[in-house]
């Protein structure tokens, strides 16, 4: 996600930005953001300006409290209490205020983070400006590409052939397009894991196992555009594939051996 700064100060350098990514609708997006972020600071100087208000009141109130409690003179009395009283009227209207104005930052800053989201990076200047993969350059070549004289099976293919792989089971707990792994298959997927994290630490990376679990927010911003769709799609597929009938053979999230 861009930097508000950054948008706010390069508003041309964005939108063309946005030209080069073919994404001309996201144009408006950048006027808006820009005046929502205005009217955002905006609203936090008025609040600070009001705290700044409400605590010299406050504080002038201390010491018309002990005059007031010394104050012998009855229209002297009254008229340091109209003063008091006029003091707290002010700090009820500030506050009453600044309600209004912290409201109002909350639906501004969840705007402002909307389109933040959605206004994409910056094009690293050495990438060649096109609307598909056509109009990539190739940077460097390794060898020469060799077609096989033979058909290229689909890898389940070649799984399938090995007794390695169960999309039957797999699709009865999972559905379409996932698969148990079996014998020797599954040694192989595994030593394939154990050979990249064995590289990678001799490289001198650290091995990290993350959780398996994470808030959304993590990864709203990289998967702004269609993280929405990806969690209604995913929840109206469980219900669509009845998973509390899936729940009676739910797999273990270990490998095991089966006899």
């Amino acid at each position: 996600m861009l930097d508000i700064k950054f948008v706010r100060e390069n508003p041309d350098a964005v939108k063309e930005n946005i030209k080069k990514k073919f994404q001309d609708a996201k144009l408006p997006l950048v006027d808006e953001v820009i005046e929502k972020d205005a009217k955002y600071r905006a609203a936090l100087k008025e609040v600070e300006a009001l705290k700044a208000a409400r605590n010299k009141l406050s504080k002038a109130n201390g010491p018309l409290f002990g005059q007031l409690k010394k104050c012998t003179d009855e229209a002297q009395k009254a008229e340091l209490q109209a003063q008091i009283d006029a003091n707290n009227a002010a700090v009820k209207a500030d506050a009453d205020k600044m309600a209004e104005l912290e409201k109002e930052e909350e639906a501004l800053s969840a705007r402002i983070q909307e389109i933040m989201y959605s206004i994409p990076q910056m094009i690293d200047p050495s990438v060649p400006i096109g609307p598909d993969d056509t109009y990539n350059v190739e940077a460097q070549r390794f060898g020469e590409p060799v077609v096989p004289d033979f058909p290229i099976p689909y890898h389940t293919e070649i799984m399938e052939s090995f007794d390695g792989i169960d999309m039957d089971a797999a699709g009865r707990v999972a559905g379409n397009g996932f698969y148990y792994l079996l014998g020797n298959i599954a040694r192989l997927h595994e030593a394939v894991l154990a050979y990249a994290r064995d590289f990678m630490i001799n490289k001198g990376f650290t091995y990290v196992i993350p959780p398996f679990m994470m808030h959304g927010n993590v990864v709203q911003g990289v998967m702004s555009c269609c993280f929405p769709t990806i969690l209604r799609r995913f929840f109206e597929s469980c219900i669509a594939r009845e998973y509390k009938r899936a729940q009676k053979q739910t797999p273990l999230s270990v490998s095991v051996l089966l006899p």
